[in-house]
């Protein structure tokens, strides 16, 4: 079983704006423009790093637009049981979309984790790619 630090996920309240900001500020490319999951979703090369961005204004005033930390793995039902069996408590049940899956989880200090499994030959677009590089790393 493999896991690697995949994204950070950051609400924006203004997504073109918030995109044009990384771009300008940093150098960000974007990777993909879509849906994904219901919503528009903006994936973000920076450097070596990886950037998503949600179009929705942050929930919680307090927490800024932080939303959670994506976490890859190859195998995501065992990740799963693994962490269940340590005692971590889930907030539902592995959400699988065919080309992706994943499931939500706490770490210490109230950072949001998403434990993710993407299969990036069956993700159109940019999005194939983006997911795909990965294994490169």
């Amino acid at each position: 079983m493999t896991e690697h630090l995949h994204h950070t996920h950051l609400f924006c309240s203004d997504i073109d704006a918030t995109i044009t900001w990384w771009c300008d500020m940093l150098g960000a490319e974007v990777a993909y423009d879509g849906e994904f999951g219901g919503a528009r979703n903006v994936f973000m090369r920076i450097g070596s790093g990886r950037l998503h961005l949600y179009d929705q204004a942050p929930r919680d005033e307090g927490h800024g637009a932080v939303h959670h930390i994506g976490i890859r793995t190859d195998d995501l039902e065992g990740l799963e049981a693994r962490l269940r069996a340590k005692g971590i408590a889930f907030r539902s049940g592995i959400r699988d979309f065919d080309a992706w899956k994943y499931i939500m989880c706490p770490a210490p200090d109230g950072v949001l984790l998403e434990l993710f499994q993407a299969d990036p030959d069956k993700l159109d677009g940019g999005a194939g790619q983006y997911f795909s590089d990965w294994l490169d790393d």
